[in-house]
C-alpha cells in the first residue's frame, strides 16, 4: 500500500478536492483498451458491451456516468485521451514537464504525463493547474475567426471508420463556418515515428527496466498481454534506447518547424468507435485493435506535445473524439482554443 499520495493527488487535496477512491484500469497502464482480467473490465456508459478505452478506463467511465466531476489519469500513449474520446468526455494531456510524476507508478519516464478527465474544457483547465502547481484559472475567451488549424495527412487519417470520418468532417466544416482556417499539411514526420519505435520503443525498454525484479518474482501473476509487451524491452540494447532517444529529438525539432505557423493540429483522437469487449477474445485481434486505439495519441507523446480530446459526435451517436494538439509548453493557449472549439463541435452544437 502507498505510504503517501502522489504529488499530483496531494496538490488536489490541498486545494480542497475530495478523493472518492481509485478507479479500475489496465494493469500497469500498458494498453489503450481498458480490459483487466484480474478485476474486471468496466463497460462503456454509451454501451456496456463496448470497451471504455484505456488505460485510465474507469476514470473515463466514472466521469461519463456522472459519478464524479473529475478524474486523474496517466497518459504515456493516450491513456487519458482514449477513454475520454470513447466515453464522450474531455481529456487533457499536458506537456510532460508541467505536472510532477513523483508517486505515480511509471510506465515510461520519458513519455508519462498526468492529466484530468472531466465533462468540460473549463473543468479540465482548473483541474490541470492545481497538479501543475499553478494558480487556478479559467480559459479566457478566444475567437475562432482567423485561427489556423492544420490537419496532418500522414498516418492519423488512415483506416478511419465511417462514423468517425463523418464526425470529423462535420467538425472541420463547422469550425470553418465559424471562421477558422483549416489547412491540410503532409507532416511526413509522423510516418517516421512508427519505424523509430519498431523494436518496442521507449515504453518497452523503460517498463522492462522497472519491472525486471517483479517479473522475476511474480511474472506468472501478470496479465499475459501486458507481460508480453513489457518483455519486448528485454530484447532492446542500450544502443537501441539511445537510438530511439536521438531520433525522437530530431523528429521533435523537425515537427516543431513544420507546425510553427498553426494554432493547433486537428485529427480524430481515435480512428474507430469503441469496439465490443468480445472483439478482443483473440490475442491477434487484441494487438491489432490496441495499436489502432493508441496510434494517433501516441504520436504526440513521442513529439512532447500537449493535447486535448473533445467530444465530436452528434446526439444519439456513439462517442468519438476530436483531438487538438498544441506546441510543447503552450498548454494554456491550447485549453483556451479548446474552450472555443468545444461548443462548435460538441453533441449540443
Amino acid at each position: 500500500p502507498a505510504a503517501r499520495d502522489a504529488d499530483a493527488v496531494a496538490r488536489l487535496r490541498a486545494a480542497g478536492a475530495v478523493v472518492v477512491g481509485r478507479t479500475n484500469m489496465t494493469e500497469f497502464a500498458f494498453s489503450g483498451v481498458g480490459i483487466n482480467p484480474h478485476y474486471g473490465t468496466p463497460g462503456n456508459p454509451a454501451d456496456p458491451a463496448r470497451i471504455p478505452g484505456g488505460s485510465s478506463s474507469s476514470a473515463g467511465v466514472s466521469v461519463a456516468a456522472g459519478h464524479v466531476p473529475l478524474a486523474l489519469g496517466t497518459d504515456t500513449g493516450g491513456s487519458v485521451r482514449i477513454p475520454a474520446a470513447l466515453c464522450g468526455i474531455v481529456g487533457f494531456k499536458p506537456t510532460q514537464r508541467r505536472v510532477p510524476l513523483r508517486g505515480a507508478l511509471p510506465l515510461s519516464w520519458s513519455l508519462d504525463s498526468i492529466g484530468p478527465l472531466a465533462r468540460t474544457v473549463e473543468c479540465c483547465a482548473i483541474a490541470d493547474a492545481v497538479p501543475a502547481g499553478e494558480a487556478e484559472w479559467e480559459p479566457p475567451p478566444v475567437g475562432l475567426a482567423g485561427l489556423r488549424f492544420a490537419v496532418p495527412q500522414a498516418v492519423v487519417l488512415d483506416g478511419m471508420e465511417e462514423p468517425v470520418a463523418r464526425a470529423f468532417d462535420a467538425a472541420c466544416r463547422r469550425l470553418s463556418e465559424a471562421g477558422a482556417r483549416i489547412v491540410e499539411i503532409p507532416m511526413a514526420e509522423l510516418a517516421e515515428i512508427g519505424p523509430a519505435n519498431a523494436k518496442g520503443g521507449l515504453p518497452a525498454a523503460e517498463a522492462a527496466h522497472w519491472h525486471r525484479a517483479l517479473l522475476a518474482e511474480k511474472g506468472d501473476l501478470y496479465d499475459p498481454r501486458v507481460r508480453v509487451r513489457i518483455e519486448r524491452g528485454h530484447g532492446m540494447s542500450a544502443i537501441d534506447h539511445i537510438e530511439v532517444t536521438q531520433r525522437r529529438a530530431d523528429l521533435i525539432a523537425r515537427a516543431d518547424r513544420t507546425t510553427a505557423d498553426y494554432d493547433a493540429l486537428l485529427m480524430p483522437t481515435v480512428p474507430l468507435l469503441a469496439p465490443r469487449i468480445d472483439a478482443f477474445a483473440e490475442d491477434a485481434e487484441f494487438t491489432r485493435l490496441n495499436l489502432l486505439l493508441l496510434r494517433n495519441c501516441a504520436l504526440f507523446n513521442f513529439l512532447d506535445r500537449c493535447a486535448v480530446s473533445l467530444p465530436m459526435q452528434r446526439a444519439g451517436e456513439l462517442p468519438s473524439g476530436l483531438m487538438l494538439v498544441g506546441a510543447a509548453g503552450a498548454d494554456r493557449r491550447l485549453l483556451s482554443i479548446a474552450a472555443a472549439v468545444e461548443p462548435v463541435v460538441g453533441p449540443g452544437a
